[in-house]
């Protein structure tokens, strides 16, 4: 031990200068590039505007809009009788209906609380490629287009719950021509930061950009909202494909995509109960999305 102590302090100080490199990083295996001895993660480097602008102004806003007071207790849900008795072991593993039909549409909404305003959880950007259907290479265009329109990749940055680019494939038969398993589009999820730059992009780049597009149409008045779609909290709307080569990371090198892609926008929100899609469209036109009604 006196030994290894003397050889310790005999070596000189390196003031100013990197410390010795006692072993080399391993290199991955599949790319061939070092690889850190820990997992790094990235994080928020810079304020998120449109972030800001809905815990500042835009969520105190929804709340008072939104709001319904209930000065008494809200009565018990109405036991709704099953068609079999399922004590019945004749009728035990059927398929068991309730005898007043789904009960989606007529799911009352939360209390109103502070704790459960309506926020954005989620963007999913998505688009059909039938070119697939003949070969998947034709998909390739789709996802490099995706990668450089949202940014998102495969576990990116560290972390694991981000999917990347999602290859929608066909759950069923349709005519024919979509048959299961088969590869049809392409999706990715936005949550966070990246959701936000997103609408950014959209609201300021593309969407006044676009000749024909004087806003998201609204169903008619006389539609009902008991629908599954209209207490769901979704607000989804497509774009045509001269849209994507508006978005700046696209029109900077245009030329470099075989072809421009239409695309479907779905917002999810945490709003659920009777009126749920008009309170999702509430917080959308928030972030100067224009709707419209023919």
């Amino acid at each position: 031990m006196s030994t290894v102590a003397s050889k310790t302090a005999a070596l000189p100080a390196r003031f100013g200068r990197a410390p010795r490199i006692r072993a080399h990083l391993r290199k991955d295996k599949s790319t061939g590039l070092p690889r850190p001895p820990v997992n790094i993660v990235t994080r928020e480097f810079a304020p998120c505007r449109l972030e800001d602008h809905y815990y500042n102004t835009l969520q105190d806003d929804l709340m008072y809009m939104t709001y319904h007071h209930e000065h008494l207790p809200r009565p018990p849900p109405r036991q709704i009788r099953l068609k079999f008795d399922p004590n019945d072991p004749y009728s035990k593993n059927r398929h068991n209906p309730s005898v007043g039909g789904s009960q989606i549409g007529k799911k009352p909404p939360p209390p109103s609380t502070a704790s459960n305003v309506i926020k954005l959880e989620k963007i999913v950007v998505h688009t059909m490629v039938k070119e697939a259907l003949q070969s998947k290479s034709n998909l390739l265009g789709a996802i490099i287009a995706m990668r450089a329109l949202t940014g998102e990749n495969h576990k990116a940055g560290g972390r694991h719950a981000v999917d990347g680019i999602q290859i929608v494939k066909g759950k069923k038969s349709v005519g024919g021509w979509i048959r299961p398993g088969v590869p049809v589009g392409v999706k990715v999820e936005l949550k966070g930061p990246s959701m936000y730059e997103f609408i950014s992009s959209l609201v300021e780049f593309v969407l006044p950009r676009l000749r024909e597009f004087n806003g998201v149409v609204l169903p008619p008045q006389s539609s009902s909202v008991n629908t599954p779609s209209a207490v769901s909290g979704v607000v989804s709307f497509g774009l045509p494909p001269q849209a994507m080569g508006f978005f700046p990371q696209i029109e900077v090198n245009q030329d470099a995509y075989p072809k421009m892609y239409g695309m479907h926008i779905h917002f999810v929100t945490n709003a659920t109960g009777v009126g749920a899609e008009n309170r999702a469209r509430a917080l959308v036109s928030g972030f100067q999305i224009p709707f419209i009604r023919r």
